[in-house]
């Protein structure tokens, strides 16, 4: 009997960690106490409670921390320490947000704020100003705040996403639509790739890449001295990206990966992980023509390209082509596949319409 796998836990958002420790400084703040542990509300009604980790205070100001608790996703920030300044303001200037260390400031355009801002997210900056409202209210006083998040070690963190490729300089953002992180969604991820895509519309580029990878990436972008806006790190997550894509359209988009990820693309997979899409080695043989049955008894895709050759990897960029344009529909984009091998060298190439 096969023993079900563990269920996964679910964590919560640097926009929510920000939030309850907003709320536990403008407790303080207003209150003159800091709390142990704060409940806040999330967009769908779910209420999780909140440690509080640290706390400080100064002339007019409270500060409280919260640690990430990412559950059990692969999140860069988990265990993460969020901080939010809550300071008072001038009578009518209504909540401000700022980036404290850690925290990135937007540089181009196509992102949900415009640049200058603070990368802090439109759901996160309206959980934290309903807890500020919420505060004020109750202590018969007009929300006017000067509000500062900062996560420690914040700038080296942001190195493993895609904010410096984003524009987004000096730090993390302050992100979640929904404030829990369900595990292995790597819902962060394919909203980076959507983020990606706004930013290279908003450029006017016409020719994107999508890479599952850095070598593939490198190789597309020395074939076309594309800039690095142009380059859409996809990694396994084709779905999220053609979905994204067939509504916000670029008229030319380079697909670009190894013979395996490609290869399960071929097949129809969305999600290309190895824990989530296999080769199947029987569909990989009928593009092998001559040496269709020693691929079919291939270990590996890479084993097959080594018997077969660049003719398969040929097929298997047309027949990835092929799938990509059924997800796109009718959208105006012309796509072009590039298999690569792990030297970055170019084995197999579907090419643009003529």
């Amino acid at each position: 009997m096969t023993t079900p796998p563990p269920k996964l836990r679910t964590g919560w958002t640097t926009g929510a960690c920000a939030t309850a420790a907003a709320k536990a400084a403008v407790g303080a703040l207003l209150g003159g106490t800091f709390p142990a542990q704060v409940t806040i509300t999330l967009p769908k009604g779910q209420t999780p409670r909140f440690a509080v980790a640290e706390t400080t205070t100064g002339p007019g100001w409270a500060e409280a921390a919260v640690v990430k608790d990412a559950g059990d996703d692969p999140d860069v920030t988990h265990l993460a320490t969020i901080r939010s300044r809550v300071a008072k303001a001038a009578p009518g200037s209504g909540v401000r947000f700022h980036a404290g260390a850690g925290v990135g400031t937007i540089t181009r355009p196509g992102l949900p704020l415009p640049p200058g801002e603070p990368a802090i997210n439109p759901v996160p900056r309206q959980m934290i100003e309903t807890v500020l409202r919420e505060a004020s209210k109750a202590h018969g006083r007009a929300a006017d705040f000067e509000v500062t998040i900062s996560v420690d070690n914040g700038a080296e963190l942001a190195r493993q996403t895609w904010n410096p490729r984003l524009g987004i300089e000096g730090g993390l953002s302050i992100l979640g639509t929904t404030g829990i992180v369900r595990p292995f969604s790597c819902s962060a991820w394919i909203a980076s790739i959507h983020r990606g895509i706004d930013v290279a519309r908003a450029s006017g580029l016409p020719h994107v890449i999508a890479a599952t990878g850095a070598t593939s990436e490198a190789t597309a972008r020395a074939l076309y001295g594309l800039p690095e806006t142009a380059c859409l790190d996809m990694g396994d997550f084709t779905g999220g990206l053609l979905k994204y894509m067939r509504q916000h359209p670029i008229p030319h988009l380079t697909l670009a990966g190894g013979i395996g990820k490609l290869t399960k693309l071929a097949q129809g997979a969305m999600d290309l992980h190895s824990g989530r899409s296999q080769v199947d080695f029987a569909r990989l043989a009928e593009l092998a023509g001559p040496q269709a049955e020693r691929v079919a008894e291939a270990n590996t895709a890479l084993e097959a390209l080594e018997i077969a050759g660049p003719p398969l990897a040929e097929a298997v960029a047309a027949r990835a082509a092929r799938v990509a344009a059924s997800v796109l529909r009718d959208a105006p984009i012309a796509v072009e596949v590039l298999v690569t091998n792990r030297q970055g060298t170019i084995v197999g190439r579907h090419p643009f319409p003529a």
